[in-house]
């Protein structure tokens, strides 16, 4: 699985953030960026990283406009933007301070998406990720989204399944929800890690029956069991049952549901992935020839 051949140098501002070994909040980095010297193995989000090394001079490439101020702006500022009519073009990503929330973050600034992101500190996430994420204050707990966050948004990605859904049905012009879900992978526990896993594995299960009973067409995809291992370098497996027994990167994961984003279901898509031997070289056909009337 390959990025896009062209530079994502519009995430050099957030070095600073993901290279000082911290996360948005202070809390140690994943380990696909702290091993990063210690390993030969490299994923696409250590490529995404070498690309935030670029600097100012490939920023200009990217024909990014300038960094917000680190206070997002003058609450006048805040009050127009509210009042003016923006195009439906924005992803939203809830729970944008997780690790793989911040994984998918990165991924769709590499495929240069307008993303906006649930974060519990605004002012954090602007100092990480500058004007190419606007972050949205909100907790993934609350089950509420607000105006200003759906303003503009024509996608979800929910990158965790804990029981935090959102009442679905009340976002007028969503067009598509990509659910990331451990269902599976806590189904496929057994004895002491079953234990540990069982009031998870209901959450899931109320989020996954959140989504299909949205009426917004969806893709459920049911990973494996997550994992801190590089991206880009395995294949994949998704025959049935997959996801209980596999194990599955977090950066593929985050990969894949950026992937899903553009073809939409009639109504919905559920598949199981882990890693494995199959390699997909075209994703948007991959889900097209799951989606009926979807083919070329």
């Amino acid at each position: 699985m390959a990025i896009s051949s062209q530079p994502s140098t519009a995430l050099f501002h957030h070095r600073h953030s993901f290279h000082s070994g911290r996360s948005l909040h202070g809390r140690m980095l994943p380990s696909w960026t702290s091993c990063r010297a210690q390993k030969k193995e490299r994923g696409f989000m250590d490529q995404i990283l070498d690309y935030i090394e670029g600097g100012p001079k490939l920023r200009k490439w990217y024909g990014a406009p300038d960094l917000l101020p680190i206070d997002g702006g003058s609450e006048d500022e805040q009050d127009l933007d509210l009042e003016t009519e923006e195009p439906r073009d924005a992803i939203l990503v809830t729970d944008g301070d997780s690790e793989i929330g911040q994984m998918v973050i990165l991924a769709l600034i590499v495929n240069r998406a307008r993303v906006k992101a649930l974060v519990r500190d605004k002012q954090a996430a602007v100092e990480a990720f500058g004007s190419y994420v606007e972050p949205i204050n909100g907790d993934a707990k609350n089950k509420t989204l607000s105006k200003e966050s759906l303003r503009g948004v024509r996608a979800l990605i929910i990158p965790t399944n804990d029981g935090s859904i959102y009442d679905l049905g009340q976002m007028k012009g969503i067009e598509h929800v990509v659910l990331l879900s451990q269902l599976a992978a806590y189904e496929g526990s057994s004895g002491l890690q079953a234990l540990v896993n069982a009031n998870a594995k209901k959450l899931a299960a109320k989020d996954e029956e959140a989504v299909v009973s949205s009426g917004i067409p969806y893709t459920i995809i049911r990973a494996a069991l997550l994992e801190d291992t590089p991206g880009g370098s395995q294949g994949f497996s998704f025959k049935q049952g997959v996801a209980a027994s596999g194990r599955l990167s977090k950066e593929d994961a985050a990969y894949i549901c950026v992937e899903a984003l553009d073809i939409i279901p009639p109504s919905g898509l559920v598949f199981e992935v882990a890693n494995g031997e199959e390699k997909v070289s075209d994703w948007k056909e991959w889900f097209a020839l799951r989606i009926p009337g979807q083919e070329r």
